[in-house]
């Protein structure tokens, strides 16, 4: 994969955009994309990204919109509004990306069994 620079505006990231070399399109953002986002978010109070916490339930990409489902490890947790606009920053940063939802739910609600093995041992469970 090439990456080019676009237009005058560059960012300090060097606004790059993956191309296909036999095309010349500039490729979309994929669902490995927007899965590797949220791998990059994290629950302030536990060391392991909510990906492998299972609280990732469901991901909708529809043309340049994101819908992500997601719970949290409590019902009353207060960091429910950090989290979720930490999901949304890091979705719209994805070249591409023009918007992003993050529906917070609670059924089912989270336990355990829904962590990934990596996150368990993390974790000490």
């Amino acid at each position: 994969m090439v990456f080019i620079c676009g237009g005058k505006d560059v960012s300090a990231m060097g606004d790059m955009k993956p191309i296909n070399l036999e095309t010349g399109e500039i490729r979309q953002f994929s669902e490995e994309d927007v899965w590797n986002a949220l791998r990059e978010c994290y629950d302030p109070e536990i060391p392991v990204n909510i990906v492998d916490l299972g609280l990732v339930y469901d991901v909708e990409i529809n043309g340049s919109s994101i819908a992500v489902t997601m719970t949290l490890t409590a019902p009353g947790c207060g960091m429910a509004p950090v989290i979720a606009e930490d999901v949304k920053m890091r979705l719209v940063q994805i070249q591409g990306v023009k918007e992003a939802k993050v529906n917070v739910v609670f059924t089912p609600i989270w336990n355990q069994s829904m962590m990934s093995e990596a996150a368990r041992r993390t974790l000490g469970i």
